[in-house]
């Protein structure tokens, strides 16, 4: 049964718990909304409720001060007024109860209770404490309305043989009653006790209580005043203003779009309309100014996108913030994205080994700019200039970043080595033969007399012949430095290729009947003019047939075929040209040397080295067809022969000589097998 009761007990426990949580939690909420509320509230506004509470509470106080003062004497008053009162009523009465005359008593009291407003009750008791009669009520009425016999229950101090009355207060529904405790004394007996109830002094209770009333609508009205003046300055005044603070910071924060819209009049709705008008025309301006940057950003980039030399940016930490076409082409970047990554990372080897230690020494300040030659390997063979400089701010105090140009000097380092060999070659090609004459002039001149006739014209034929040769070598240079100039303008006009053909296979006939080589000519019948330079083309066929001549051994041929294409089907040819071969059946070019062929001082080291010559006959070709605007070709295979052959642009009268240049788009897709007119 103890068990039971026990387990009973802990489920009112385990039950209440949850309860309690329960109550907790409205609590909790109200808490955190006045804490909220008040958190949100602006410090003046903390100020003034705290003054306010501050004056509320010294008024109220010294308000309660004054009720309660007024209060004790008033209590003081009553005190000793009961006290009097009863002990001249006890004075009074204690000889007619001695004599057991109550109806005397009861008059004498009824006329008492009715000649004053004061008292609230008259009570006469015996020595036991019964009740024997009293005023508003006695003893016949209370025993035949109630069957409790009435009695009065004495305070525990009341002493009975006291001659001083006892006072007290209590309070009732109807207010604070004094009580007066007499002890009815006739001749030294005891006889009983009579007790008075004192109302309290109504004007000093309504005083009282009209200051207590007072005191509580002042503060009451304070605090109701304190809170709707928060509500107003929260509603009116805080609400705008945070609403205002939180736009300006949007506006920091660059949200121009930021808007204010409160229904409020006065001086916080222009404040609010100059706001708006103002992020408005922020807005406007933040437009212009992002078009005009778009507008200079896209002219930046299409700058940088077009420059010849490879640009790159670099922050201070190596990572990539721009990078243009040609330095993606450069370092074969063009399937990757190399924008926020270390440079170093996708360098060649040989580059991050040059450019390791100098980029963080420019990064730290230590060193301004840097310039680099290096040659790659990957993805293609060439060598690039590399220049390295800081980008400082606009203060030129802080390095912002690196600047990294990228140039391929390829063309320029192979220019230097042609340069470089063409003066070892032409020195090399003209101490030869100055040297010769010098060696024949000098035995001449020193041993002349002791020399024969045939000797000395031998002699003097060797230093002919080189002088020729000497003569040969300069006139080729020169020409090739005529072409090669850009100074030189060259009148371009209808040119009859018969004409020059005839003029070079006359000038080669002799020479060719002492080799036994047989001269070919094939010109189409009625073929066009085509547009071109006389001159230069008297050269290229003067060249083209003489190096023929000198490469073919006795008993082979030269021919020359010139005869007009048509345009086929989706070919990308503008206009009809004119095809000019130059074939023999010489001993042919390798493979290896075919690509080579034109370069300025080439010769085909093989069994025919020691054939004269300058090695500047094709290149010169090459260059006046650079100046036709056409391409030559060959084919050619060892033992067989070889094949030159290039197009021209048929000469038209307006077209031509309007533009300047021949309509033609020449390309190797365009061109026909030629290894059937070999000879």
């Amino acid at each position: 049964m103890s068990f039971k009761s026990k387990n009973f007990t802990l489920e009112q426990r385990t039950y209440k718990i949850p309860i309690f949580i329960h109550m907790l939690a409205p609590l909790k909420t109200i808490q955190e909304a006045i804490a909220r509320w008040w958190f949100e509230l602006t410090l003046p506004t903390k100020l003034m409720a705290a003054a306010t509470l501050v004056v509320s509470l010294i008024v109220s106080g010294f308000t309660f001060w004054a009720v309660n003062t007024i209060q004790v004497d008033a209590r003081v008053n009553e005190t000793r007024f009961g006290r009097d009162l009863g002990l001249l009523l006890a004075s009074n009465v204690a000889p007619l109860v001695a004599e057991n005359n109550y109806t005397e008593v009861a008059q004498f009291s009824q006329r008492f209770y009715s000649s004053t407003s004061s008292v609230r009750y008259m009570l006469y008791a015996d020595e036991a404490g019964k009740i024997f009669f009293g005023i508003p009520f006695w003893e016949p009425a209370v025993q035949t309305s109630l069957t409790i016999e009435r009695r009065i229950q004495l305070p525990e101090d009341y002493a009975a043989n006291s001659e001083l009355p006892m006072v007290r207060q209590h309070r009732t529904p109807d207010g604070e009653v004094t009580d007066v405790f007499v002890p009815l004394n006739h001749e030294g007996k005891y006889l009983g006790v009579l007790a008075i109830g004192i109302n309290p002094n109504p004007t000093v209770v309504t005083s009282s209580n009209l200051t207590r009333d007072v005191t509580i609508a002042v503060f009451v009205s304070i605090w109701v005043m304190v809170i709707l003046g928060a509500v107003f300055n929260t509603l009116m005044i805080t609400k705008p203003i945070k609403e205002l603070l939180t736009g300006v910071k949007n506006i920091a924060a660059g949200n121009f779009q930021q808007r204010i819209d409160l229904p409020l009049g006065g001086e916080l709705k222009e404040l609010i309309f100059s706001f708006n008008e103002m992020a408005e025309r922020l807005e406007r301006y933040e437009e212009q100014n992002i078009e005009e940057l778009t507008a200079e950003k896209a002219k930046l980039e299409t700058l940088v996108s077009t420059i010849a030399d490879g640009a790159i940016l670099l922050d201070t930490n190596m990572q990539v913030i721009l990078v243009n076409p040609t330095a993606r082409r450069i370092f074969g970047w063009e399937n990757g994205d190399v924008i926020g990554d270390s440079v170093l990372n996708h360098l060649p080897i040989s580059v991050q080994a040059e450019l390791n230690r100098p980029l963080y020494k420019i990064a730290r300040g230590e060193s301004e700019s840097a310039e680099f030659r290096i040659p790659l390997s990957q993805p293609t063979m060439r060598t690039i200039r590399i220049l390295l400089t800081t980008v400082l701010d606009q203060h030129r105090e802080s390095i912002k970043g690196i600047a990294m140009t990228v140039q391929d000097i390829t063309r320029e380092v192979e220019l230097n080595e042609a340069k470089s060999q063409f003066i070892s070659n032409v020195s090399h090609e003209l101490r030869t033969p100055l040297f010769n004459i010098k060696t024949y002039i000098e035995t001449l001149h020193d041993y002349g007399e002791n020399l024969s006739t045939e000797e000395q014209r031998e002699f003097l034929a060797t230093a002919n012949n080189e002088t020729d040769r000497l003569t040969r070598l300069v006139n080729d240079v020169l020409d090739l430095s005529r072409l090669e100039s850009s100074c030189r303008i060259y009148h371009f006009e209808g040119v009859d290729l018969a004409q020059a053909v005839e003029q070079t296979l006359r000038n080669y006939q002799l020479n060719a009947k002492d080799k036994g080589i047989e001269l070919i000519q094939q010109i189409e019948p009625e073929l066009p003019q085509v547009f071109g330079h006389y001159d230069l083309l008297l050269q290229v066929f003067t060249n083209l047939v003489g190096n023929a001549l000198k490469f073919t051994e006795q008993g082979g041929k030269v021919a020359i075929r010139a005869y007009k294409m048509e345009p086929a089907r989706g070919d990308r040819i503008v206009s009809p040209q004119v095809r000019i071969e130059i074939a023999d059946t010489g001993i042919g070019i390798d493979p290896e040397d075919q690509a080579a062929i034109f370069d300025r001082f080439f010769r085909v080291e093989n069994r025919v080295h020691t054939l004269e010559g300058t090695g500047l006959g094709l290149s010169i070709v090459k260059n006046i067809m650079d100046k036709h605007h056409a391409n030559i070709h060959l084919v050619s295979e060892v033992g067989v022969g070889t094949t030159f052959w290039f197009d021209l642009a048929i000469f038209q009268e307006h077209s031509n000589k309007s533009m300047g240049i021949p309509e033609v788009d020449i390309s190797t897709e365009n061109t026909i097998d030629t290894t059937a007119h070999v000879v």
